[in-house]
C-alpha cells in the first residue's frame, strides 16, 4: 500500500456567488539532480513522496523512499471548485 501525502488548502476571494476553490497538492517524482557537484545529471528514480513522519512534524517534509526534501519533488496542484449554498460537506 502506498503512503501519499495530500495538501488540501480552501481559498476564500471576494466573491459573491457561494463558489469554493479546494487546491490539491501531490507531490510527483524526485527531481534532484545527484550529480550536479561533478556536472552531470543523475535522478534516484523515486517515483513518489512518501512522507517519513506524521503530518505536522518536520520528518513529514522528509521522503522515505529517496531520503529528500519534500521540495526536489514535482509539485501536482489540482484545484476544484464547488458551487452551491453549502460548503459544510467538503
Amino acid at each position: 500500500m502506498k503512503k501519499r501525502q495530500v495538501v488540501v488548502k480552501k481559498s476564500s476571494s471576494n466573491r459573491t456567488s457561494s463558489a469554493s476553490m479546494i487546491q490539491r497538492i501531490r507531490y510527483g517524482e524526485c527531481q534532484k539532480n545527484h550529480a550536479a557537484n561533478i556536472g552531470g545529471y543523475a535522478v534516484d528514480g523515486c517515483r513518489e513522496f512518501m512522507a517519513t513522519g506524521e503530518e505536522g512534524t518536520t520528518a513529514a517534509l522528509m521522503c522515505a523512499a529517496c531520503g529528500c526534501h519534500r521540495s526536489f519533488h514535482r509539485r501536482e496542484v489540482d484545484e476544484v471548485v464547488y458551487e452551491g449554498s453549502s460548503t459544510s460537506d467538503i
